[in-house]
């Protein structure tokens, strides 16, 4: 009998570690769960965040883009079926109050696109006429210099290539008696 306690004694100090091992996991399970719960959580707020800005970008996005475009349109007069304008440049918007009709807005929209190419082409020719003016400053000077260094010169100029007298210019009078012989 004693050898049959002894065994049944052996066997539970051999269950113990097993029971203990057993605890061990239960708490690291425990301390995973809870884990596991604050992710999840902190998971959810950033979801939440990201759907906030995300719909605060959108609304920036969307008023920054149309001050843009506002900014680069030229301000025209649109035309109205009663024949009055508007200067905010919106063909949408109308003192009217009813509804523009669809073909009324195309023939805006193609009276916009012919003013904006004309625009574009006058800041073309603008731009190139600046681009210009280096040029034309020095063909200029280079001139000045001719006519003075011309003027400083003492030379004898042939008659044929002297200035002739112009209708501006008063008539010459005699030396004698101060009669007009060209009147």
């Amino acid at each position: 009998m004693l050898g049959q306690a002894q065994q049944q004694t052996v066997e539970q100090n051999d269950d113990v570690p097993e029971l203990e091992e057993a605890g061990i996991l239960e708490e690291e399970a425990g301390i995973l769960e809870e884990e596991v719960g604050l992710l999840e959580e902190e998971v959810k707020q950033k979801a939440e965040r990201i759907a906030e800005y995300r719909g605060i970008i959108l609304g920036q996005l969307k008023t920054d883009i149309s001050s843009i475009f506002a900014a680069q349109r030229p301000v025209l007069g649109t035309r109205f079926g009663d024949g009055s304008e508007s200067q905010s440049g919106d063909p949408c918007s109308s003192d009217v109050g009813g509804p523009t009709e669809s073909g009324n807005i195309a023939m805006l929209a193609g009276e916009e696109q012919k003013e904006a190419e004309k625009v574009q082409l006058l800041k073309k020719k603008n731009l190139e006429s600046a681009s210009a003016i280096p040029v034309v400053l020095n063909r200029m000077k280079e001139c000045m210099a001719r006519i003075d260094k011309l003027q400083s010169c003492n030379g004898v100029i042939h008659p044929a290539f002297k200035r002739k007298r112009t209708s501006l210019q008063a008539p010459a009078k005699s030396a004698w008696y101060g009669i007009d012989y060209f009147a």
